[in-house]
């Protein structure tokens, strides 16, 4: 098989990691790519959000199979050109994509399928942000409707940044807070059929001790040892599979994908969001655990056959990553410094390109959060020292990470 992967970021380098692993894979190619993938595929320009232009690269390879790593080229329509072109894809349509593109149409489509989920409201004034507000008290939970790269969500306990916050984005869902520890659950999805992937628990804030700004994520670890033990089996049966009958009876089969970000409340799952791809970084260690080879999976996805492809294998022990941020990230992240000791992380621990650059033969950072670096062992605390103790032999001017990714796993 051939592959061709849409995506620059850590989360598109682990997918391109286990493709290139995998038997039936003959070449991968990753467009646009970054200098940590170049080591597995082969990198093409591209503008990743235009549809026409993916689709003529798809063709040029000869791909047997697309799979879109972002959210913003599936919002984009580039699934649907893909598909027109006569080239299977790992991705939902634009259509179903707005699952993750608009907040409203996602609680709309939790409402109709009967998805436990927070209660909430759609506001596009002052007025009415400040009415949902008071509806629902502290803490406030505002989120902006459209796509924000992970950084639309404020949960505050001031009314005067949720307020600010509101305003900023427009039109917002504000809707009550779900208290309960955060989960993660990657569903693979080919229209009508879904198959749960590992849950993982991501850590959003920037700081240690759950402080600071939410991000795009600063780690993730899998498996989660205290979770309730049929906690996949009831997401999948309570969530998963009738927001897929709800999209398939509207017209709009979701093929890809599709990420439950789950807050273990008193009173079971409910869901906190759903995104249209793969998050960064959980995908990171999910990934990391998956024995079944990867491209034939997404390829059933692509293909509706999911029904008649065998179950899952995993691999024993476990994974923890551990994002290495940027200077002043997640503000105004500082770029192109250079990244020094990569080589040096060997043994049980491996180093994933997100937003880096070449620079000559050096790597410089070019995003917020430049490296996710994983750690795997018999259990997370192995897992869990194996990546700190590579996170150590990476330097970079400026840089942050927490030190406390993968606790809660202890």
């Amino acid at each position: 098989m051939r592959i061709l992967v849409i995506g620059s970021g850590g989360r598109e380098h682990a997918l391109c990691r286990s493709l290139a692993s995998d038997p039936q894979v003959t070449e991968v190619h990753c467009a646009p790519g970054n200098p940590g993938i170049a080591q597995v595929a082969t990198l093409h320009p591209v503008v990743p959000t235009d549809p026409g232009a993916v689709a003529r690269l798809a063709g040029e390879l000869r791909a047997d199979l697309v799979v879109i790593g972002p959210e913003a080229p599936l919002v984009a329509g580039v699934a649907d050109a893909v598909r027109k072109a006569g080239i299977p894809c790992f991705g939902p349509s634009a259509e179903a994509a707005r699952i993750e593109g608009s907040k409203a149409f996602a609680k709309d489509v939790m409402a109709a399928a009967g998805v436990p989920t927070a209660r909430s409201h759609t506001c596009e004034t002052p007025e009415e942000a400040a009415e949902a507000l008071d509806a629902f008290g502290t803490p406030y939970v505002v989120k902006d409707d459209g796509l924000a790269a992970g950084k639309g969500v404020v949960v505050t306990d001031d009314r005067e940044e949720a307020l600010r916050h509101a305003a900023a984005c427009g039109r917002v869902v504000i809707e009550e807070f779900l208290d309960g520890p955060e989960v993660s659950l990657f569903a693979l999805c080919d229209g009508s059929t879904a198959v749960p992937l590992l849950p993982a628990q991501d850590h959003k804030r920037a700081y240690d001790g759950d402080k600071g700004p939410n991000t795009g994520g600063m780690g993730a670890y899998t498996p989660l040892t205290w979770a309730p033990a049929d906690l996949t089996e009831r997401v999948m049966a309570e969530t998963v599979l009738p927001t897929v009958t709800e999209l398939a009876g509207r017209g709009t089969p979701y093929t890809g994908v599709l990420f439950v970000g789950l807050a273990l409340t008193k009173d079971g799952p409910k869901v906190i969001e759903f995104n249209a791809r793969f998050g960064d970084p959980e995908t990171q260690v999910v990934l990391d655990r998956l024995a079944t080879p990867l491209a034939g999976l997404l390829l059933a996805c692509a293909n509706g056959t999911l029904d008649r492809f065998g179950p899952l294998t995993w691999r024993g022990g476990a994974a923890v990553t551990v994002v290495v941020a940027a200077e002043d990230y997640p503000a105004e992240p500082v770029k192109g410094d250079v990244i020094e000791g990569l080589s040096e992380v060997t043994g049980d621990a491996y180093v994933l390109h997100a937003g880096t650059a070449a620079d000559g033969e050096r790597v410089v950072s070019a995003g917020g959060r430049v490296l996710s670096v994983v750690g795997t062992g018999a259990d997370v605390a192995a897992a869990r020292e194996a990546a700190y103790e590579a996170v150590g032999r990476v330097r970079m001017r400026g840089s942050h990470h927490r030190t406390d990714i993968a606790v809660q796993g202890l």
